[in-house]
Order: C-alpha cells, then structure tokens, then sequence
C-alpha cells in the first residue's frame, strides 16, 4: 500500500505519533510518502520504504501570512499523481484535513479518488477547533473525510459534543515502540543525580499553562519532605522562568534539574522511579505512556483520556486536577521499597497493552475499509 502521512514535523504528540506510525508501516512493506514543510524530527533513520516531500512555502509582499493551507493541498495532488498513493492520512485537522479535502477535489477533476483519513490528536479539537474562527471549516473538513479516528474514547466524545460531526469515529489509541523504550541500564546517570539513593522523578511537557508544570513542583515538595527525592522536568516552553522562579520560592533548586527538550527521553525514563502528569487536559497522555514503558509508574490527573490509559491504584493513581495533596501521597505510597516493584511491573505490564504491534494492525484493517468504502461509492 502506497501511503500519503501529513503531520506537524515538530515535538508535539501528533507528529511523533504520525512519525512513529509511518516507521511502522514502513517496515511491514509499505510504501511511506511523508508530507509536510520540514522532516519530522522522529523520521531519524534510513528505510527504503520512506519518502519524504518537503511543501515549499512561497513569501510574497502581498502576502501578510505565507498560504502554507494552498501549498500542502497543491503538494497532495502533486505527490498523489507522481506517486500513485493509495490513500492519505492527515494528522490534525487544521490546516490538514481542509488541505485534504482541497487536494480532493482538485484531484476529481483529473478522474483521481483519494481516500482520505483524518486522526483527531486533542487540541486541534480541545482547543484551536473550538474557536469560532475555525469551528465551521474543521466541522466540515472532518465530515469530508472518508474515514476519522481519535486516540482516545474522551476525545472522541469531546468531538461530538463540541461539533456538527455526521461521521463515525473510529478510536485508535496512541501507540509505543515497545523495543525503544526498553529498561536501559544506565544506573550510573542515576547515581549522578541521586547520590545518596534518593528516589527520582520525572516530568516531561512543553511547559505550557495546560500541562500544570506549578503542581508539578508541589506534587514534588511534599514527597520530597517525606521521602527524600530529586526531580528531573524534561522539555520547555512559555512556563518554564515562572517555574525556575517557584522552585527558588520554594528553596528546592538543589533538588531539581531543568534538562530542557531531550530526544531521547527514555534515557531520563528509564532510570526514574516515577513520572508526574498533573495536566487540566490530555486526550491521550503519551508522555505516560512513554514512562510506564521504562517501568517507570505513573501519578496523574483524571483529566481527558488519561484514565484510559493510566489505571488507577495498578500502573500509578489518578486524582481530580488540582489536587496536590492527593497527588501527593499516592506518589509516596508508591515510592515505598514494599510497594515500587510491583508498580513497576505493572506499568510495564499496561504498556504493552499499547505496544505498536498490537496497535499497527488496527491502522492497517481501517485503511482497508475505507478504501473499500470509497471503490464502493465510486
């Protein structure tokens, strides 16, 4: 199968999911063609079964803002008709279903059917999608596609709660390369942050109001009057100098390390002992997802699709956002020596339920059936 993947090339969820799934798809024989402005940081290795089309994004005095939506659906056609692709899967939907959808129908004009698959990730529906500016064309674009998934069943019903949506979406869950994450004995890292045998934990995020980086510092402060600890926050962005300035406020900047954005972030994973996810939203939470796959347990919010995926009082504890000190004693209870093995294996355990060989094959029965929906229409 020929397959056209259109993701954001960036860190975020989506396009390390999208990279991730292509690297899948790729090594069971099928034919990758990535399409986006540059290479997805994921897409790291040499396959003879990748392809990946940059979109050339032209400036212009008359232009205030570069037309990237014109350039990616012009990029489609061009890519499907030179390639012959089978079917394109967009990650996101905005601009990428709409994209889609104008690549579509230029595309009938030249007697060509292309199957389209949109994946929903979370804020394209939580929070960009609900803006009253880009509602009408994501609700639509959405309902053109010919087949829509969602990572998760909240995010799923957010989208039908929150949209005119007429399609059915199927919910397929992010997924883990199981081999990648695999424990790595790197004890000697560990030794250097916590030379006295202190626990370690670990926060990963963009640093974002949404991601509640504060609670995650407070989470931290209570266990760490409890049981001595050190905390490791991987990643960046708009939060992190206020969190810098409340881990000073708090006098526990000996006991914290800012590592900012890391690729490799199984190398922090999977020396930890537990992972903090307090987050007001999360449609899927695969930053826990990547922690329970290096053993590592997880304290969370209930927030979104986080339960979905992180099973109270077995791979870690969930609690209502905001709440601190629930948070808190979880996380002690866990790091207890009695108790932290078996959370650990259970979290590994939990894991493999998403590990992308189970996963994969979800993907590749629903590109099956939507594009026997579309020959049948035809």
């Amino acid at each position: 199968m020929k397959i056209g993947i259109v993701c954001y090339p960036t860190y975020g969820g989506s396009g390390v999911v999208a990279t991730e799934l292509g690297k899948a798809l790729a090594s069971q024989g099928h034919k990758i063609h990535f399409i986006t402005y540059s290479q997805p940081t994921r897409l790291d290795f040499f396959s003879g079964n990748i392809y990946y089309h940059k979109v050339d994004i032209k400036t212009y005095p008359l232009f205030k803002y570069p037309p990237y939506e014109l350039a990616l659906a012009s990029k489609m056609v061009n890519i499907v008709q030179v390639e012959k692709l089978d079917l394109l899967h967009v990650h996101y939907a905005i601009p990428h279903a709409s994209s889609a959808y104008m690549a579509k129908q230029i595309l009938a004009t030249k007697g060509i059917r292309i199957p389209v698959v949109t994946t929903l990730h979370g804020t394209d529906i939580t929070l960009v999608g609900k803006d009253e500016i880009y509602e009408p064309v994501v609700s639509f674009s959405i309902n053109q596609s010919d087949g829509v998934t969602s990572v998760s069943s909240d995010l799923k019903r957010e989208t039908y709660e929150h949209f005119d949506i007429h399609n059915e979406i199927e919910v397929i869950p992010n997924f883990i390369d199981l081999e990648r994450f695999k424990k790595q004995k790197k004890e000697h890292f560990k030794m250097a942050i916590c030379p006295n045998g202190e626990k370690l934990i670990s926060h990963t995020s963009n640093f974002r109001k949404v991601k509640r980086v504060d609670d995650v510092v407070k989470i931290f402060c209570r266990i760490n009057r409890h049981t001595p600890s050190k905390l490791l926050l991987v990643g960046d962005g708009p939060e992190r100098s206020n969190i810098e300035e409340l881990c000073a406020e708090m006098g526990i900047m000996e006991d914290v390390r800012f590592l900012g954005k890391l690729e490799a972030v199984e190398e922090v994973l999977s020396v930890s002992d537990l992972f903090l996810m307090p987050s007001e939203k999360e449609s899927f939470g695969l930053a826990a997802l990547e922690a329970m796959a290096c053993e590592v347990p997880v304290i969370s919010s209930n927030a979104g699709g986080i339960p979905e995926l992180n099973v109270n009082g077995i791979s870690g504890f969930t609690s209502k956002v905001g709440n601190v000190k629930e948070m808190a004693k979880n996380g002690i209870h866990i790091l207890k020596d009695e108790n932290l093995p078996k959370f650990k294996e259970n979290a590994l355990k939990r894991a493999k339920e998403f590990d992308v060989t189970n996963v994969l094959p979800m993907y590749e029965k629903y590109y099956e059936k939507v594009m026997e929906k579309v020959i049948n229409v035809v």
